[in-house]
């Protein structure tokens, strides 16, 4: 777990806390981890990279998220986030509290089960998606003071929701696994995602483009620049150099350019006045970025 980081002295502008606790048992395979963020500053402003997808219960405060498109959405109390095209921003009325579940490719399916492309840069109201048990668990959130507490009143909801939807079909979890393998490479392509997948199923490439929309909101294409411009801007957030990790990208221009656009920030704003969420994620050695399949991880710090 991620201890929470301790609030400034100045009451004023008090710090962020946030707590992260890996998924374990049952759910494991569906959920990265959850998390539990605090800040008790009145106005509080934010970049929130690209992810896979999001569960959010909103137990304090409220505001705006603006996605990379222009259009603005107002933030629900139980709201499901799906995989991003690119970085939004957000500002929140606070003081601030979100209980939230990061989720992983086959988690969207089993658990959300919604075309990421058709709900991508936008907010699912979860009181509609998990009917009245997301409103109910919402109110006892609040009499909540742990992240241990919350974790265990949600999985059951989670639980419930995962007989509702038809399991994940096996060739889709060849798919993530190859999907998977492939953005650990160290540069990957398209064709050798269609070569890798051909070897452990009979998916065909047509599907395989309709899969990658289905899961990450985006084409084999779209998926590799998120994949090369997150990996880039860990190891740079790291304390990697920008040469060390130009090489996949045509030149410096557009490896700043990709990694503004899928995380918000510059090479340079990554080390300095770096959004403490994004730093959390950034600082995770395993980087839950990742599709996982199967528990363990892969460290994009090889890329």
């Amino acid at each position: 777990m991620k201890p929470a980081q301790p609030a400034a002295e100045n009451d004023r502008d008090p710090r962020p806390q946030i707590e992260f606790r890996k998924a374990e048992g049952a759910l494991l395979p569906h959920v990265e981890s959850y998390y539990l963020y605090r800040h008790d500053a009145e106005d509080i402003e934010g970049i929130e990279r690209v992810d896979l997808g999001q569960l959010r219960f909103v137990i304090k405060g409220e505001g705006e998220v603006h996605f990379p498109d222009g259009h603005v959405e107002k933030t629900r109390r139980v709201m499901v986030n799906g995989p991003g095209t690119a970085a939004a921003t957000y500002k929140i009325r606070g003081p601030f509290h979100c209980f939230g579940v990061s989720l992983r490719a086959i988690g969207w399916k089993a658990l959300i089960d919604l075309p990421a492309h058709k709900v991508a840069d936008h907010i699912v109201d979860g009181e509609k998606l998990f009917c009245e048990q997301a409103g109910l668990l919402w109110h006892r959130l609040h009499k909540m003071e742990t992240l241990e507490e919350m974790i265990g009143a949600i999985e059951p909801l989670l639980k419930m929701r995962q007989h509702e939807v038809k399991p994940v079909p096996p060739a889709h979890l060849a798919f993530l696994r190859a999907v998977r393998e492939w953005a650990a490479t160290t540069d990957p392509t398209i064709d050798d995602l269609y070569a890798r997948i051909r070897r452990s199923s009979n998916i065909g490439e047509r599907q395989v483009q309709r899969l990658c929309k289905d899961y990450f909101a985006g084409s084999p294409a779209h998926l590799k620049r998120k994949f090369r411009a997150i990996g880039a801007a860990m190891r740079i957030y790291q304390g990697a150099s920008v040469d060390d990790v130009v090489e996949p990208f045509s030149d410096q221009s557009h490896l700043i350019n990709e990694i503004r656009h899928f995380t918000g920030h510059t090479p340079t704003s990554l080390r300095a006045g770096i959004d403490p969420v994004l730093a959390v994620t950034l600082d995770n050695e395993t980087f839950h970025f990742l599709p996982d399949v199967l528990p363990e991880s892969v460290d994009l710090r090889r890329r």
